[in-house]
Parts: structure tokens; C-alpha cells; sequence
């Protein structure tokens, strides 16, 4: 009588009354995996996929990201001031400078001198946009820029203004933008992740980046974005090991899925279903990632448009090539780091290096989505995370300068997905040192981007250590001036 008295008491046991409770979810979750069509009913299978939460009508469907890691001077590329020129070696007055926070390296400069570009502008397209003549093949798209010059942020340093950027917060373990969109909107194919990455590097000083730039955060990791490699073997471990046939592959995965179902039965911690999911994902885009990065069946008129680089695997044009395919194949966020753009010193002849290993490719990206009939529902972004001094850090010649860090102040360029085409919006002071017309930042940036992919960055939330915590934190604006 006692130990039916005591497994009795055993079953009221909060613990195991939770576990048992899971045994059934997790048996669905396996279901739903093993068998994709089990409870779509009478959904369409784009309506099964994207879990429908979207808070209203989207101008976007998929977002590629052409993130510049370093900072590129938005004075040599997009923001045109001919007055820098008729000061060039003046000092900074005190007064536009306004106190501002400096870096560690100009802190104890003694001057500012002024610096103008050492590269020409011309306008272009119906919104005459001035643009550089560093960027020839970017010219030629203007009309489907929107070219925002009012960018700004608080942050000051590389690290916590990357992050910002990417995550809406300075400090680290917040889910990144990527992340976030797979938690709101799935992917659009059940066979790649909805959030993979790319990396590149060209000829200055690259800034690190680091895995929690495309973290999944407080979010299930089954959000994290997916690094796809230059290597032989683009995603790691994915293939068969050697003396493993695909039908042993599959009844290994079976048996291990068994077994941790039987961990989230005992368990019931939902981590162990969506390790679960990463395996099922991981067997199913082993056919599917080889034939997407093949780009050996491209014809000669795209291997053309994007440049010979684009065959050379780990280049920024390849990474352009690669990003057009994996959007296309459905991919829900694209995320391009391209490093190099940190230009202290040496300014000219770096950021000229810099401009020609990404100019044409940017370009073709945008003209590619375009004849595909794909830039309407594409959103494609370019920018660093944040822009560089109108003075010059160190020794001063006109041949020869760098730029410092610079929040107040920054341009980008999106296209496509629901923006204004040939647009250019907000305005700098006439030496580029503060905004002086409609101010963007970054946490109205990323209201905006939410918002053409049809969520409301207020309601895209996620509830964590008693916080309810959003992508832009508690401020941003949505700002209809660029939404089309």
C-alpha cells in the first residue's frame, strides 16, 4: 500500500506532471518534421511555411543584406561636399564638432583638419543623385536606389555599432536581424534555412565578425543563421562520411531522432526538438546546397554582368552570385559581410581597391533580381555601420589621408522590395559633419525594414527574463519617405 501511496505521489509530481504533458508536443513536432503535410489541411504550402504572422500585407518577401564591414567614408562614395575641397588642411570648427566623443586614435590629435574627396561626383538618373566616380557600375542603377544620406548612431567603436546594427542592441545575446525574421516568418523552403551568411575580405583593414552577428540569441537556435564556407565543403559536416551510404545516413538520423525523443519526453526541454529539426534540415539540404552554389550552369551573360571574380569562390562577387541563388531558392535573409572598409590611413588607394572589388557586383545583384523579375519582392541593402570624419586622422597630403570613425553622419542604399527607386533622402551639413535633414537611425532603419516585410516592430516581440523584448528595443519609426 505504501509504494502505491508513494508512485502516487510520484505522478503529482510538478516535474514529471510537465514532462508527460510534453511527451505529445514532441511527438507532433517529429510528425510535422518526418511528415511535412500532416497538418497543412487546406493551407497552401507557402501558407504553411511562412506560419502566417505577418501583421500586415508585405511589400517583400526575402531580404539580401551587402553589409561593408569597416565603414566605408560616405564622403569618397555618396555624400558630395565640394566645400571640404576649398578647405582642405582648415581646422574643424569647435563649434560643428559640438564636443562630440572621439575615438581612442584622434583623442589626442591636436588638429581637425578638413579633407575633401580626392574622387569626382557626378549626378545621375532622374533624382540626380551625386555619386562617386569610384562606383561607375552603381551609377548606372541609380534609378532604383534609395539612397539614405541621414543615417546615424550612438555608437562609436566597431564592435558595438556592428552589433547594433545587426542585433538592435550594443551588447551581445540579442537575436540578430536575421533571426528575428525567421522566428516571425519561417522559411519559404522546407529544404534550406531561412537565415545563412557569406563572408569576404578585401584589400584594407578588416574588422573581425563573429558568429554573434547572426546569433539566434534568446531565440530557438533553430533560428541561427547558417555560415556557408568558400571551402570544398560549404556548410561543415554536412556530407556523408566517408563509407556511409544516404539510405544509412537516413536510418541513423531515424534512430537518433528516436532517442531524443525520448530525452524531450523525459526532459521536456523544447531545445532537444529543435535539435531535432537542425538534423532533419541538415540531411535535406544535402542535395539541395550543392545545387544551389554550382554556379558552373550560369550562363556567360551573368557570369558577365557580375565579373569573372564571381567564379572565384570566397570573393565578394561570388557571395553576390551565391545570394541571388539562394534568395531566389527561397532563402528568407541573406546576410553578406564584406571587410576592408576601415580606412585610417592610406584612404585613397585602399578605398579605390575597395569600391572596384564591390561596385560591379552590388550593381549586377540589383540588375540580376531585376530581369528576373525578382527585385519587386527582394529587398537588397548596402551599407557599413557607421561613416568616417570630414577631417583627416594623422599626417595630411592630398594623395594621401584616413578618415576616423564617424556616428553623426552615414549613407546606405537599398533597392527593391518596396522602397522608392531613384530616391535620395536626407541631407548632411554643408562640410558633412551632422545631419541637417530627416534623421534616420538605426532603430527607425530596422522598424522600416520590419515593415516591408510586413511585420510591426512593435509586435514582433519575444518574451524573455520577464522582458518583452523586440529587435528595436523600445524606440524607431517606421519612415514612410522611403517606403514606395
Amino acid at each position: 500500500m505504501e509504494k502505491e501511496l508513494f508512485e502516487y505521489r510520484l505522478n503529482l509530481n510538478r516535474r514529471r506532471f510537465l514532462s508527460k504533458l510534453g511527451m505529445g508536443f514532441g511527438s507532433v513536432a517529429l510528425g510535422s518534421l518526418l511528415m511535412p503535410d500532416l497538418f497543412k489541411g487546406l493551407q497552401s504550402a507557402e501558407d504553411s511555411m511562412t506560419n502566417g504572422i505577418r501583421h500586415f500585407a508585405p511589400k517583400a518577401k526575402r531580404i539580401i543584406y551587402l553589409f561593408q564591414n569597416g565603414a566605408p567614408s560616405q564622403i569618397e562614395l555618396f555624400d558630395y561636399k565640394p566645400k571640404l575641397n576649398t578647405l582642405f588642411g582648415q581646422e574643424l570648427p569647435d563649434s560643428v564638432r559640438g564636443g562630440q566623443r572621439l575615438t581612442g586614435m584622434t583623442a589626442n590629435q591636436s588638429s581637425f583638419p578638413l579633407v575633401g574627396s580626392f574622387s569626382d561626383f557626378k549626378q545621375y538618373g532622374q533624382s540626380g543623385a551625386w555619386i562617386s566616380d569610384l562606383l561607375p557600375y552603381t551609377a548606372k542603377i541609380a534609378d532604383d536606389l534609395c539612397i539614405v544620406r541621414s543615417m546615424h548612431t550612438e555608437a562609436i567603436n566597431h564592435d558595438p555599432a556592428l552589433t547594433f546594427f545587426q542585433t538592435g542592441a550594443q551588447q551581445g545575446n540579442r537575436p540578430s536581424m536575421g533571426a528575428w525574421l525567421s522566428y516571425g516568418l519561417g522559411s519559404e523552403n522546407q529544404n534550406l534555412p531561412a537565415f545563412t551568411v557569406l563572408l569576404s575580405r578585401g584589400i584594407g583593414n578588416g574588422q573581425g565578425v563573429y558568429s554573434k552577428l547572426w546569433t539566434n540569441g534568446f531565440l530557438d537556435s533553430v533560428h541561427q543563421g547558417v555560415q556557408l564556407s568558400s571551402g570544398e565543403d560549404p556548410v561543415l559536416y554536412l556530407k556523408d562520411p566517408q563509407g556511409l551510404s544516404r539510405q544509412d545516413r537516413r536510418i541513423m538520423l531515424d534512430h537518433l531522432g528516436e532517442l531524443n525523443q525520448l530525452s524531450y519526453e523525459k526532459f521536456g526541454d523544447p531545445e532537444i526538438s529543435t535539435k531535432i529539426q537542425q538534423y532533419e534540415m541538415a540531411y535535406r539540404m544535402q542535395t539541395t546546397v550543392p545545387e544551389i552554389l554550382d554556379v558552373k550552369k550560369e550562363p556567360d551573360s551573368v557570369i558577365k554582368l557580375y565579373g569573372p571574380d564571381c567564379l572565384v569562390p570566397g570573393t565578394y562577387a561570388a557571395n553576390c552570385l551565391l545570394a541571388r541563388k539562394l534568395s531566389e531558392s527561397g532563402v528568407r535573409f541573406v546576410q553578406l559581410y564584406h571587410q576592408g572598409w576601415d580606412q585610417h590611413g592610406d584612404l585613397p588607394y585602399e578605398i579605390s581597391h575597395q569600391a572596384k572589388d564591390t561596385d560591379q557586383p552590388s550593381a549586377a545583384l540589383v540588375t540580376d533580381l531585376k530581369q528576373r523579375g525578382l527585385l519587386d519582392e527582394t529587398l537588397v541593402i548596402w551599407g557599413g555601420e557607421f561613416g568616417r570624419t570630414n577631417y583627416s586622422q594623422g599626417k595630411l597630403t592630398p594623395e594621401n589621408y584616413g578618415r576616423d570613425h564617424h556616428p553623426r553622419c552615414f549613407s546606405i542604399w537599398m533597392a527593391g522590395g518596396g522602397v522608392k527607386p531613384g530616391l535620395v533622402y536626407g541631407e548632411t551639413d554643408e562640410l558633412g559633419y551632422n545631419v541637417a535633414q530627416d534623421p534616420v537611425h538605426i532603430h527607425d532603419f530596422q522598424a522600416t525594414v520590419l515593415h516591408l516585410m510586413g511585420l510591426d516592430h512593435e509586435k514582433l516581440i519575444y518574451k524573455h527574463l520577464g522582458r518583452r523584448f523586440r529587435l528595436t528595443d523600445v524606440s524607431g519609426q517606421v519612415i514612410p519617405g522611403l517606403i514606395a
